[in-house]
This record gives C-alpha cells, structure tokens and sequence, in this order.
C-alpha cells in the first residue's frame, strides 16, 4: 500500500511540474534598427622596402627610412602614427644560395583629417610606398550610434510587441528572451602604388580622399508571451 500510494504522488508531482513547465502564447520574432553613418577616420598603411648583400645595411638603411618618416610625420598634429611589422629575409638565388637580403617595414597613420592625411601621405611616397587605404567610424563616434541604435531597437521591439498583443486580442503580454546585437562592416579601398625610379623624379598630386559611408545596425530577438 506504501509503495502504492508513493508512485500516485510521484506521478502527481510529475504532472504538476510538466504543467508548471509548459509554456503557451509565446512569440518570437526580431526588429532592427539601421543608419547610414558616415566614415569619419582613415587609416592607411606605409611601407618600405630594402635589399643590399649584407644584412647589416639592409637593416641600417631600412631603420634611417623608417625614422625619416615618423619624424616627417610628427609635425603633422592631427595625424596619429605607429610603427608597424618590420623583417629582415634572405633571398635565394642559383643553388638555393642566398644571394641577398631583403628588409621590410611598416608605418601605419590614423586621422580624423583627411586633408592632413593626404598631404602627409603624398610627402611620404617619395620614400615609401603606400599600401592600403580604410575608411571607418572612430570608436567614439561609432560608440554614440551604437547606443542611439540600441534605443531605437528597443522602441520598435516594444512597439512590435503591443502590435502583436493588439492584433490576437491578449490583455498584456511579458519579455520572456531579450538579446541586442549591433554591428557594420566599413569599406575598405586598397590602393597599390609602387615607387620605381621614374617617379622618384616626377611630382606626386595629394589624393584626395572620400570616405564614404559605413551602414551600422542594432537587432533585437526576442520572445515574448501574450497573458
């Protein structure tokens, strides 16, 4: 009998349970918030290369060239500079020999200001070669529309959510599951332009620079369950 009646309330807490844990009038659904934001900092990258017999002036030479740069670059106040990857190789001839050696350095430069930037780069291609060239939102800035972005994701959630409510006739309606995310590519330009002899000799025009626009975007996914 005792073990009769200890089944029937082991089965009774099971049902209990169940119907505590079954869910009803659940939604799911998402909503984003997005904006077209302009690119307001450059980056671009500055490069130098060196190839001599001995590896010693290789590194002598690339050194000077690269010091020459960040001290040209220092007068430029608006303009951020950093070193970048710097490396010393062998290069291999007849014989798998080594027949020279061959540096490569890097500098790297960030600016709001793109008429400063383009007048520092087009003094620094007379020793340098540019590499590539990037166009994105500044952390500050991208920061400030992340969170704008965030609001107005929220407000259409909550919007989408009463509209839902309205349209099935419930009375309320609760968050079950909330989750942001936010996010946007910006877009990158590569420009190659390699420095030979000829142009050692011929003015280099300052670019002019466009940055673009860069789209950011806030989703919200969640559930909810109308009561």
């Amino acid at each position: 009998m005792l073990r009769i009646v200890l089944l029937c309330s082991l089965l009774s807490f099971g049902i209990s349970a169940r119907a505590e844990t079954e869910t009803y009038n659940r939604v799911d659904f998402q909503v984003e918030a997005a904006r077209e934001v302009a690119n307001d900092l450059l980056v671009t990258r500055l490069s130098a290369d060196i190839q001599d017999s001995k590896p010693a002036r290789v590194a002598q030479q690339l050194n000077n060239t690269l010091n020459d740069a960040l001290k040209q670059a220092a007068s430029f106040a608006t303009v951020k500079t950093r070193s970048g990857n710097q490396r010393t190789y062998p290069v291999y001839g007849k014989n798998n020999q080594i027949s020279a050696w061959r540096g490569h350095g890097e500098i790297q430069l960030e600016s709001r200001d793109f008429k400063a930037a383009g007048e520092l780069i087009m003094q620094l291609q007379t020793t340098l070669q540019l590499g590539s060239v990037q166009f994105t939102i500044a952390p500050d800035t991208r920061s400030q529309i992340e969170n704008e972005l965030i609001s107005a994701a929220i407000k259409a959630f909550q919007q989408r959510a009463v509209a839902i409510q309205t349209a099935v006739g419930a009375k309320s309606y609760q968050i079950v599951r909330f989750a942001i995310t936010s996010g946007g590519m910006p877009p990158t330009y590569p420009i190659q332009m390699m420095r030979s002899s000829a142009m050692a000799d011929e003015a280099i025009p300052t670019p002019e620079f466009a940055g673009g626009e860069s789209r950011m975007t806030a989703q919200i996914t969640g559930t909810i369950e109308l009561q």
